[in-house]
C-alpha cells in the first residue's frame, strides 16, 4: 500500500498534467492572477439572494403602485342598477326580494294588484267609486278634477300591507320626453285594506266631510301628487323634472322600487373597484360606498341618517341628495311643534320615526336601525320581548319579569314595546310605534294631557261617550277629540290617567318626587300655550347638554317669542352649537335683527355672517335668508359679500328646484322682497298663483305689493295733474283704476281660499286668526252693508283664535282691536284686561285700555 505522502505526490502530479493539457501546454498563471480570477466569480447563493431581493422590490413596487393608484375623490358616481349588485351579493338580494322596500311601488299587474276590480263599489259622501277591468287594465270610475265622474286607468300600486294604494297618471308627459318619463301622477284615496280584504276611503286626518275638487286634499289635488310627495321615497334615483313653462312633469327613476342604491348610494365606483382585481379598495373612496357599518359614532350617524332621508318629516334643502351625503346638506328635520308632537315628544301626527328616535336614550347610546331591523328584509330581528332582551340581559331578568312590569307574563302589559313604544294608527289601518322609546308617564298625562301607554291599554275603565261616537275605537282617536275641546272625553280620560298614576306610584314610588327638570314637557307646554314666563325654562332646555338636540333646537325656536337681552345672548352663544338643528333655530330666533336690543345688533350681525360658511348647507341657506334684508354695504364691509351670495344662490336654487310647489314661489317672493327686488317678488307671487290657483297666501302678499305701488303712483298722478300734464295723469288714472280692480279680485279670491282652509281646520288658531284678518281687510273696502257683515265675521274668527290660544298676545290684541272697531265696549274692556294679564307693561296695550275705558265708562253711566 502506498504511503499517504506518495499519494499526495501522485495527486499533485496528476493535477499538474491536467493543467498542462487544458492550457495547451502553457505554464500555469501566477498566484496573484489566480486570486484575481477568483475575486470576479460571485457565489451562486449571493446571486440567488440578490435576485430574490430584486423580485421582492419589484413586487413591493407593484403592490405599492396598486395601493397608490386611486380614483379622484370627486369621481362622479352613477347608478348601475340592482343586477350589477346581484353578481356578488346574491344572499342580500334574496333577503330583499319580497320586502316592503321591494314592494314599495310597482306597475299595476295581475301579480301586484291585491284589490278586487270586479265591479266593486264604495260610497263616500255621495260619490260612488267603482273598480273594474277593461281590456286587461285595472280601472276606476270616480270623481275627476273637474267634479265629473270619469274612468281612470290604474297605472301603479303602492305597498302590500296593511294597505295598498293605487295611482293614476292624469296627465301624460309631453311628446319628446325622455324614454320612461312619467307625467303627473295622483294617488287615489280609495284604497285596499289587505288585512280585512275590503275597499275603504282614506280620509285626511280630522276631515270628516266631502272634499271639493279645488281642495288640495282632494285626490287630484296638490297633496296627493306622487311626483313631489311620494316618488322620492318609493323609488330609486328619482328625478322630478318639472317643466315650469308648461306646468308638466317628466319624472324618471332608475328603479321603480327601493333598491340597493337607494340606501347604499350610486354603485358605479364600487362596481369598478370590485372588478379591477386590485389587492386593495380605493384609498380615496374606500369601498366606493358610504360606511354604514362599524363601531364608530360616524358609522352610526351615517346609517341612521341614511334611513332618515326617507324616514323623517323634513324640508328638502337640495333635491340632488345621494345616500351617504350629509343629512343637513340635503334636508332640515322638523322640530317638535304642537301640531305634530305632544309636549313630551310623543308622536301626534306621523313623523316617520327619525324625529322620535333621536329623542331616545337608545340613539344616544349608539343604537342604530339595524340593531333591531334586518337591513334587507326590513323585518324585526327577533320576536316578542327578545327584541329588547337580546341587549338588555340584566342579572336575574331584571326587566322581563312581573317584578318589573307587574303584569301577567305573556299579557300585553308584559310586552316591552306595548309600554315603551305604544302604537298610533295612521292612514286608518296602519299602526306605527313611537320610536322615542320612553317610560310611561301618567303623571304628565294628569298635568299636561299627554297620552300614556297605561291608559291606552285600559280604555275599558273610561266612561267615554261611545254611543255618540260609534266609529271611534282607538285611544289616539279619543285623544284627538279631547285635544279638540271635547270636555266629556277629556274628563273621562283624565280619570283613567289618575288611576294609572296611582298604580305607578304604588309600584315604583311617588312620581311627584321626580323633578320637573327631568322632563322637557313642562317648558315646551308653557311655551306652546304662550305662558309669559316660559322664556326662562326654554333657555334652561337649550343649555342642557343632556337633552336631545331636537328638544334643544325646539326650545331655541320658541325662544324667539321671549326675546330679552339675556335670551338674545343665549341664542348668540348657540349659533356655534355642534348640532345643526340648534344652529338653524338660533338663526331663526335672531333673524329680525332690527327688533333686537340695539347694543347687541352688531354682534348678532357678525355672528350670522359667520354661519354663511357653515359646513352644513341647511345652516348656510338659513343664514342667507336671515341676512337678506340687511344693507349690502354692511356685508361688504365685513368681507362677507361673496359668502352671502353663494349661500343665497343655494337658497334660490333650492326653491326653484321645487318649482312645482306654489309654496316655493311664495317663499321666493318673500325672499326677493327682503332683498328689495320688488319686480322679482311680484313675478314669484304671480307664478305661485298660476301653478296652483287654489293655494292660499301669494295673493295677500301680491296685494300688499300692488297697494304700495298704488299709493306711490297715486301721488305721482296728483303731481302730474298739478304740473298741468293732464294726458299723462289721465293715462296713469286708467292704470290705477285697472289695478284697483285687480286688488279687489285678488282679495276676494284669497278670502275664499282662507275661508275654505279655516272651515277644514276649525281648531287651528293660526288659520282662524288669518281668516279674521282677511275678513277685516275685505270689510274695509266693501260697501257699508257688506262691510258690517264682514266685520262681524272677523270678530267671530278673532274670538275663536283667542279661545283656542288664550295666552297669545297677538290673538288677544287683535280681538281687543276688533271689539274697539265694532264699539263692543264691554267685550273690549274684558279683552284688554286679558291682554294686560299677559303683558302688563306693554305701553301699546295700556293705551288701548285707556281708549276703550274712555268710550265704555260714559256708556255705563248712560245705562244707569
Amino acid at each position: 500500500m502506498a504511503s499517504r505522502k506518495q499519494k499526495r505526490k501522485q495527486s499533485s502530479a496528476s493535477s499538474s498534467d491536467a493543467s498542462r493539457e487544458v492550457s495547451g501546454g502553457k505554464q500555469p498563471a501566477s498566484q496573484a492572477e489566480q486570486s484575481k480570477s477568483r475575486s470576479k466569480t460571485i457565489p451562486r447563493s449571493i446571486l440567488a439572494v440578490g435576485a430574490g431581493l430584486l423580485l421582492l422590490l419589484v413586487g413591493f413596487s407593484l403592490v405599492a403602485a396598486d395601493w397608490y393608484y386611486a380614483l379622484p375623490s370627486d369621481t362622479p358616481l352613477t347608478y348601475v342598477g340592482r343586477n350589477s349588485c346581484i353578481e356578488c351579493h346574491q344572499q342580500q338580494n334574496q333577503a330583499w326580494e319580497g320586502s316592503d322596500h321591494d314592494l314599495a311601488m310597482d306597475l299595476a299587474t295581475e301579480e301586484t294588484v291585491l284589490g278586487t276590480f270586479d265591479g266593486a263599489e264604495i260610497e263616500h259622501f255621495g260619490i260612488t267609486s267603482r273598480m273594474f277591468r277593461q281590456d286587461g287594465k285595472f280601472m276606476i270610475n270616480t270623481e275627476g278634477p273637474d267634479g265629473l265622474m270619469q274612468d281612470f286607468e290604474i297605472k301603479y300600486v303602492f305597498g302590500v300591507r296593511p294597505l295598498q294604494q293605487y295611482m293614476v297618471e292624469i296627465e301624460p308627459p309631453t311628446p319628446g320626453s325622455a324614454p320612461g318619463s312619467i307625467g303627473r301622477v295622483q294617488v287615489l284615496r280609495v284604497s285596499w285594506d289587505t288585512t280585512k280584504n275590503q275597499w275603504f276611503y282614506l280620509s285626511p286626518p280630522d276631515v270628516n266631510e266631502k272634499l271639493s275638487v279645488d281642495d288640495p286634499l282632494h285626490w287630484t289635488g296638490r297633496t296627493q301628487n306622487w311626483n313631489h310627495y311620494c316618488a322620492d321615497c318609493h323609488s330609486t334615483d328619482v328625478h322630478k323634472n318639472f317643466d315650469l313653462a308648461t306646468n308638466t312633469y317628466h319624472t324618471t327613476f332608475s328603479e321603480i322600487d327601493v333598491s340597493c342604491e337607494t340606501c347604499h348610494g350610486p354603485g358605479s365606483a364600487h362596481v369598478k373597484l370590485a372588478k379591477s382585481h386590485s389587492l386593495f379598495w380605493d384609498r380615496n373612496l374606500g369601498y366606493g360606498l358610504k360606511t354604514l357599518k362599524g363601531d364608530t359614532k360616524e358609522a352610526q350617524i351615517n346609517q341612521v341618517e341614511t334611513c332618515a332621508a326617507c324616514h323623517s318629516r323634513r324640508e328638502v334643502i337640495c333635491p340632488t341628495y345621494q345616500r351617504g351625503d350629509n343629512y343637513y346638506d340635503q334636508y332640515s328635520n322638523e322640530l317638535l311643534a304642537p301640531h305634530t308632537y305632544y309636549c313630551d315628544g310623543q308622536i301626534m301626527e306621523e313623523d316617520y320615526v327619525y324625529g322620535s328616535f333621536i329623542q331616545s336614550k337608545m340613539f344616544h347610546k349608539g343604537i342604530r336601525c339595524t340593531d333591531c331591523h334586518d337591513p334587507h328584509t326590513a323585518k324585526l330581528k327577533f320576536e316578542g320581548n327578545l327584541l329588547c332582551t337580546s341587549c338588555h340581559q340584566h342579572p336575574a331578568g331584571k326587566y322581563d319579569t312581573s317584578a318589573h312590569h307587574f303584569h301577567a307574563i305573556g299579557s300585553s302589559g308584559a310586552s316591552c314595546v306595548e309600554c315603551h313604544m305604544p302604537e298610533t294608527t295612521y292612514m286608518e289601518v296602519d299602526p306605527r310605534r313611537d320610536h322615542s322609546i320612553r317610560i310611561p308617564r301618567p303623571d304628565l298625562s294628569v298635568n299636561l294631557g299627554t297620552p300614556n301607554a297605561c291608559t291606552k291599554c285600559h280604555l275599558d275603565k273610561a266612561d267615554l261617550p261611545r254611543e255618540e261616537h260609534p266609529e271611534i275605537t282607538r285611544y289616539d282617536q279619543w285623544m284627538t277629540l279631547a285635544r279638540n275641546g271635547d270636555e266629556q272625553v277629556r274628563a273621562a280620560l283624565a280619570k283613567v290617567d289618575q288611576w294609572a298614576l296611582d298604580a305607578v306610584d304604588k309600584w315604583y314610588g311617588p312620581t311627584s318626587k321626580l323633578p320637573q327638570e327631568e322632563s322637557f314637557a313642562y317648558p315646551l307646554a308653557h311655551a306652546w300655550s304662550n305662558q309669559p314666563d316660559a322664556g326662562e325654562g326654554l333657555q334652561k332646555l337649550v343649555k342642557n347638554p343632556n337633552q336631545p338636540n331636537i328638544v334643544r333646537a325646539s326650545a331655541m325656536m320658541y325662544l324667539q317669542n321671549y326675546l330679552t337681552e339675556d335670551s338674545v345672548k343665549t341664542a348668540l352663544r348657540y349659533l356655534t352649537d355642534e348640532s345643526p338643528q340648534v344652529r338653524i333655530s338660533a338663526i331663526d330666533t335672531l333673524q329680525e335683527i332690527r327688533t333686537l336690543p340695539r347694543k347687541l345688533q352688531g354682534d348678532v350681525l357678525d355672528a350670522l355672517m359667520n354661519r354663511l360658511t357653515d359646513k352644513e348647507r341647511a345652516v348656510r341657506v338659513q343664514a342667507a335668508w336671515a341676512l337678506a334684508n340687511q344693507d349690502p354695504a354692511a356685508l361688504k364691509l365685513r368681507g362677507k359679500s361673496e359668502a352671502f351670495q353663494r349661500a343665497l344662490n343655494e337658497r334660490i336654487e333650492q326653491l326653484e328646484r321645487d318649482g312645482d310647489q306654489p309654496s316655493s314661489f311664495l317663499s321666493l317672493g318673500v325672499l326677493y322682497e327682503r332683498l328689495g327686488d320688488i319686480a322679482k317678488a311680484e313675478q314669484a307671487y304671480r307664478t305661485a298663483i298660476r301653478i296652483d290657483p287654489d293655494f292660499t297666501g301669494p295673493r295677500s302678499n301680491l296685494v300688499n305689493l300692488l297697494e304700495a305701488r298704488q299709493s306711490q303712483e297715486e301721488r305721482q298722478m296728483r303731481q302730474l295733474a298739478i304740473s298741468g300734464n293732464r294726458p299723462a295723469a289721465e293715462e296713469l288714472a286708467e292704470v290705477l283704476q285697472k289695478r284697483a280692480g285687480e286688488i279687489v279680485r285678488l282679495q276676494l279670491e284669497e278670502l275664499s281660499n282662507i275661508e275654505r282652509d279655516a272651515s277644514l281646520q276649525p281648531n287651528f288658531a293660526p288659520l282662524q286668526y288669518q281668516y279674521g284678518s282677511a275678513l277685516f281687510l275685505a270689510g274695509r273696502k266693501a260697501h257699508p252693508e257688506l262691510a258690517a257683515k264682514l266685520f262681524n265675521e272677523a270678530f267671530n274668527a278673532y274670538q275663536k283664535a283667542k279661545q283656542l290660544e288664550p295666552n297669545s298676545e297677538q290673538y288677544a290684541y287683535m280681538f281687543a282691536l276688533i271689539c274697539q272697531h265694532l264699539e263692543r265696549w264691554e267685550q273690549g274692556e274684558q279683552a284688554v284686561e286679558d291682554l294686560l294679564k299677559l303683558n302688563p307693561n306693554n305701553p301699546e296695550f295700556q293705551t288701548l285700555q285707556q281708549q276703550i275705558k274712555a268710550k265704555y265708562s260714559p256708556n255705563k253711566e248712560q245705562q244707569r
